[in-house]
Parts: C-alpha cells; sequence; structure tokens
C-alpha cells in the first residue's frame, strides 16, 4: 500500500527541516506517532536509528526505523527494522523542495502487510473511501 500527499508550506526548508528531524517537534505534526526517540549514540544522517510508537487505524505498533537517505534541508528516508505481526515491511520518506512561496512538504509511505492474500485484501479495503461511480459497460461498483 502506498500512500502520498503534498502540502506547500509559506516557509523556506530550512525553517522546516527541524520538524523533520527533531523528535520533539515531530511529534507536534505527525499524529499518528504518540512516542518518537532515538535509540544510539547517533542522532543524524544515514544508519540512525530510532523507535516510535505509532497509533493509526489499527493497534498501537512498536516500530524500530533505520535512516536510509539523508539530505540536509531536503530529504528524509527510513525503513522499519523490527518485526510486527502485520507489517512486513514499512518505508517512509519525507521531502522538502523549495517554491517561490515558501516549501512543498511531501510525505510518502510504503507498507507492506503479512498474511498474503488476506493482507492484499485489507491493502484494499484500507484504501476504499465509498461508493464510486458503475461501471458504464457492467453497471457495476468497482472497489
Amino acid at each position: 500500500m502506498r500512500i502520498q500527499q503534498s502540502v506547500d508550506i509559506e516557509a523556506p526548508p530550512e525553517s522546516i527541516w527541524p520538524f523533520l528531524v527533531e523528535p520533539e517537534k515531530i511529534l507536534k505534526w505527525c499524529i499518528t506517532f504518540q512516542k518518537f526517540e532515538y535509540t544510539g549514540e547517533q542522532r543524524s544522517g544515514v544508519g540512525t536509528s530510532f523507535y516510535v510508537e505509532e497509533k493509526a487505524s489499527g493497534p498501537l505498533m512498536r516500530l524500530s526505523f533505520e535512516v536510509t537517505e539523508l539530505v540536509e534541508n531536503e530529504r528524509l528516508a527510513f525503513r522499519m527494522t523490527s518485526r510486527t505481526s502485520m507489517v512486513k515491511a514499512y518505508e517512509q520518506t519525507w521531502a522538502l523542495e523549495p517554491t517561490p512561496s515558501g516549501s512543498t512538504f511531501t510525505f510518502m509511505e510504503e507498507v507492506n502487510l503479512r498474511f498474503g492474500i488476506l493482507g492484499s485484501l485489507m491493502e484494499r479495503v484500507s484504501k476504499y473511501n465509498g461508493p464510486q461511480k458503475p461501471d458504464t459497460k457492467t453497471g457495476q461498483n468497482k472497489i
């Protein structure tokens, strides 16, 4: 399951960057993160490890991550290193792009659920956003 959203912010990337790398500031905007803390000595750069407690639409998940890409004021990417009963793989990327009026922040998330066909069904259901217009050829709704 892949999610990508962008928002324009009236501030330059260097003013936004601390909100992507400082735990207390991350918790102010990332509403699904209940807890965020670094787990090693390293606090910046590729290889930095951290722990997150995340509550989205299911149970509270306790997850460990590792930074896989970091370009200051531009891009931060990380992947899950822990094992969970529901999630097979989980990656996020937070990107900043300068614009004439400030910045565009893009949030990208890729989650692969376990349980084969059941996981695929759960991914489809999570993408469902209400009844769709009927298919003009078959007359049936598409999900």
